[in-house]
């Protein structure tokens, strides 16, 4: 393992620990990603002694700052590339209503126990006279050849002693493409309620980084299996099933929905992206409608789903400030593309669409072209050639008409100047008709056609121009 301990903070851990006469080893996610051929720059350190002291010895040599974490009994610094956390070995012991342990002095053995999974207890010893060491009583190299998640002691014990980990699981299978063992996927579901100690804010940074992997539905899938996306998001589970009336059935929405997010997840990082991919049929269950002669409807998912989605970005603590309102936009425009592609484009709807996405009509036709999820070649064929055609068309039109991120050539205050009016209703009638007759095509997007209109439709409304705006 020497080889792969090439970074010089190796050695110096190494000189410090023969100093103080301690043993010091390199535990958890550094160590799994070397056999995983992942970079890595977080570094867990684990010591035979005090943590936080030994992390200040190895910061006075290095002359470089330590943060000490007094009540996690943990010190951190930075040096070169890595961060580095320093912690002595401890074993823990927790109570049934709460996933914060009792930790007191141990050894490694008893640090490794603590660990959630085999693949992640694996130590490489520090210490000069057993530098490169490997230390694997789990055998998380094994499973990490078998692509498999499993827990160092009984699942049952190390869910319920920290739900958390349930959703760590999951997120590594996700992330690794992993299974999860069969023992510990029975333990899942029998303490998927313990997830419920967890506070909202560490349950969405799992989540949130089940989102951003290659493949969320993994993550999604085991989560839904489990039970415990139920109870931490409801609204999605609702998308599950299909209904059949008159011998007529819908699609899968849940399934649709992982798979218009795989399908973003191969074009974009963006996770406020793939939340809208997440949330854009949403409302479909609130909305579902058979009609006779028909079959099911789902008018006004759109509507009703941009709707709710600051409840959900509320009850998942996600923020309530721009990146929730991109994600609203997208669930309420997300069908205009699509209809657009299954109609003659005129220049009027193209205006609309760039005037009411402005910035976000890249992200929008991303999302479109996701939420296409036939298995029929010639629907898809078709699709993608009106998508090009639409895609073309908006580039056009912005070229020409300059509408994304549209402001108004003239303002409320231009035309109160220009009649010489106080504020009130006859400002708003003109400006929205200049608005629609630029959105039309009906005049060019400037200040002169709409000074035009403008004096025009005072003239209709019996308003004199008392200072010319030219």
């Amino acid at each position: 393992m020497k080889h792969h301990l090439t970074h010089p903070i190796f050695k110096i851990i190494a000189k410090i620990a023969s100093q103080q006469k301690v043993d010091a080893y390199v535990i958890g996610g550094f160590v799994r990603d070397i056999f995983l051929e992942r970079p890595s720059k977080d570094v867990d350190i684990v010591v035979l002694g005090n943590g936080p002291d030994f992390a200040l010895a190895v910061g006075e040599y290095l002359n470089t700052q330590v943060t000490v974490f007094k009540s996690f009994g943990t010190a951190m610094l930075r040096y070169q590339d890595l961060e580095v956390e320093f912690v002595g070995a401890r074993k823990e012991s927790y109570r049934i209503d709460s996933r914060k342990p009792i930790v007191e002095d141990g050894s490694l053995a008893d640090d490794q126990k603590r660990r959630d999974f085999t693949i992640n207890a694996m130590a490489i010893h520090l210490s000069p006279d057993k530098f490169g060491e490997l230390l694997d009583p789990f055998d998380g190299l094994k499973h990490l050849k078998e692509k498999a998640i499993i827990t160092p002691l009984n699942p049952e014990e190390t869910f319920s002693d920290d739900p958390l980990r349930m959703m760590r699981a999951i997120r590594f299978a996700s992330q690794l493409h992993f299974k999860i063992s069969d023992n510990a996927i029975s333990a899942i579901k029998k303490n998927k309620e313990r997830i419920n100690i967890v506070s909202k804010e560490r349950i969405t940074d799992e989540l949130n980084k089940i989102i951003l992997t290659k493949t969320p539905s993994i993550g999604f899938i085991y989560l839904f299996d489990t039970g415990l996306l139920k109870i931490i998001f409801p609204q999605m589970t609702d998308l599950f099933g299909v209904d059949i009336i008159d011998g007529k059935g819908h699609k899968d929405n849940f399934y649709h929905t992982l798979q218009v997010l795989d399908n973003l997840a191969k074009t974009t990082d963006d996770l406020w992206l793939r939340w809208a991919a997440i949330l854009h049929d949403i409302a479909k269950p609130a909305t579902k409608r058979f009609e006779k002669g028909h079959g099911w409807t789902f008018h006004g998912h759109e509507d009703k789903g941009a709707r709710m989605v600051p409840k959900i970005f509320t009850q998942l603590k996600l923020p309530l400030n721009e990146k929730m309102k991109f994600v609203q936009k997208l669930v309420q425009l997300h069908l205009r593309p699509i209809v657009l592609a299954q109609e003659i484009v005129t220049d009027s709807a193209v205006r609309r669409l760039l005037f009411e996405t402005g910035e976000d009509i890249e992200a929008l036709m991303k999302l479109c072209h996701a939420d296409v999820t036939t298995k029929n070649e010639y629907k898809i064929k078709k699709y993608r050639n009106n998508f090009e055609l639409v895609q073309q068309k908006l580039k056009d039109v912005e070229e020409r008409d300059q509408i994304r991120n549209w402001q108004p050539p003239i303002t409320g205050e231009d035309i109160m100047k220009a009649f010489n009016l106080q504020a009130g209703k006859e400002i708003g009638i003109i400006k929205n008709q200049i608005r629609e007759a630029i959105l039309e095509g009906e005049i060019k997007n400037n200040r002169q056609e709409a000074i035009k209109l403008m004096t025009n439709l005072g003239f209709q409304m019996n308003l004199k121009i008392v200072n010319d705006l030219n």
